[in-house]
């Protein structure tokens, strides 16, 4: 990825909107779109791709497809002061984490975690907070979900299938 800084102008916004849009639209349509032709087009997202503004393309899955059913955010408390490298450390050996940062106010990070049920979300809750810097962990458990196009209401990448196994 080349770090140089890039222009975006408003054919390239337009062009990002359509892939966000749907990333298997065509560079002929959003060609059609947006007043360019196929050509010009591949050419601008390889620029973006280069420039690191489009980092990739995805599928979004619905979790429950997948048997993910239980869905939950939860606020970690570190005792002390637990660099983010560690935390990322625990994080990665969670795959139903699908989503950690670190955050400002009172928790020191928060968590997306994705389970089959409440008693495999209960387990990655025990797994969790074995680790000796975690001090106390705060739950909540999504009902439903507002805006149910939004990227959080889906996941991003396949969980690995040996994380449906973990009991």
């Amino acid at each position: 990825m080349n770090s140089r800084p890039t222009s975006f102008d408003e054919l390239d916004r337009k062009i990002v909107t359509a892939l966000m849009a749907n990333a298997r639209t065509s560079f002929a349509e959003i060609g059609a779109g947006v007043g360019l032709s196929a050509t010009a087009v591949k050419r601008r997202v390889d620029r973006l791709r280069e420039t690191g503004v489009i980092t990739g393309f995805t599928a979004t899955v619905r979790p429950s497809a997948l048997g993910w059913r239980t869905e939950a955010y939860v606020e970690v408390y570190c005792e002390g002061a637990a660099p983010p490298r560690r935390l990322a450390e625990v994080v990665r050996n969670h795959p139903e984490i699908t989503a950690a940062m670190t955050v400002t106010g009172g928790a020191d990070a928060l968590l997306h975690v994705r389970a089959r049920d409440v008693e495999h979300f209960e387990e990655v809750l025990e797994r969790i907070r074995v680790e000796p810097f975690i001090r106390k962990t705060i739950s909540v458990m999504v009902l439903s979900h507002l805006i149910p196009d939004s990227p959080e209401a889906g996941a991003s990448h396949p969980v690995p299938e040996h994380a449906a196994d973990v009991r």
